[in-house]
């Protein structure tokens, strides 16, 4: 079953005619270690899943690169302000290992949002998702310290410290590299 259907289909159920009518919109796209999907300021207007590799959304603030986001296979991704209001991405998106995705482009995700009463649902549901991990990410940052955070990561995304550079953990954690390695210890 083609992976960006699949993760749909988790948030609801489709009739086999959308099902039909997706997969001739979908397409696949594969990407090297290091590529962008998206860079600041660009607009890719297309939702997408992960079925192989691994990327890290990130801010650029005063040359320094802030991680905030790392999708790991069956992930969706994409950024919301081209996604859903045509305007400029304010992140990056990086490729940290080989990576093939599946996406469908935001014109045509719209129209099945408005022609398919089962497509919008799951439209809904998947933004009440992405609220929730906004929500819970905010709550984890504001209100934890460096070593909950880590004990989180731990926790929730144990593949995590297998695949990602501990630069990069450090950063998606608020913090230096010597606290992590300070924190690891422990």
């Amino acid at each position: 079953m083609n992976p960006l259907i699949k993760q749909l289909k988790k948030y609801g159920n489709l009739t086999s005619e959308i099902e039909t009518e997706l997969n001739e919109k979908i397409k696949s796209l594969i990407k090297q270690k290091g590529d962008f999907l998206l860079k600041e300021g660009q607009i890719v207007s297309n939702l997408f899943v992960i079925e192989k590799g691994l990327v890290r959304s990130f801010y650029n603030i005063n040359e320094r690169e802030i991680n905030v986001w790392f999708g790991f296979e069956s992930g969706i991704l994409g950024s919301v302000m081209p996604l859903f209001f045509s305007q400029p991405s304010i992140k990056n998106i990086q490729f940290l290992e080989d990576t093939t995705l599946y996406y469908i482009s935001s014109n045509d995700l719209e129209s099945f949002y408005k022609s398919s009463q089962e497509m919008n649902t799951i439209g809904r549901k998947m933004a009440e998702e992405y609220c929730k991990i906004l929500e819970e990410r905010s709550f984890l940052l504001q209100t934890h310290t460096a070593e909950q955070r880590y004990h989180w990561l731990l926790k929730n995304q144990p593949e995590a410290l297998q695949r990602i550079s501990l630069g990069h953990i450090a950063s998606y954690l608020g913090i230096s590299q010597e606290t992590l390695s300070r924190i690891r210890k422990k």
